[in-house]
């Protein structure tokens, strides 16, 4: 298992990676409508800011290993959702 520091940097690295892509598709793409972008972008942080508060308090009862296991696929999952807005976007 990876440090928590290294974990919440990975996060942080996805995170922005995401929003730029964003910005990018914004602005040289399709023009999609303001409030969609700003939707995304705000899921985003959401996002990022949940699974952040996660890794720094382990749930009571479940063993460390199985729950950043699980983080990590419960992140990679919402992640995937995200690129397929951003695919969408329009």
């Amino acid at each position: 298992m990876a440090k928590r520091k290294d974990l919440k940097k990975v996060i942080n690295n996805i995170c922005m990676d995401l929003t730029a892509e964003v910005v990018a598709v914004s602005l040289y793409e399709s023009k999609p409508a303001e409030e969609n972008v700003l939707a995304i972008i705000n899921s985003i942080l959401k996002i990022r800011q949940h699974y952040i508060g996660r890794i720094s308090k382990v749930e009571p009862g479940i063993p460390a290993k199985k729950y950043f296991h699980n983080l990590v696929e419960e992140f990679n999952s919402d992640t995937l959702e995200i690129i397929d807005h951003i695919g969408n976007l329009n």
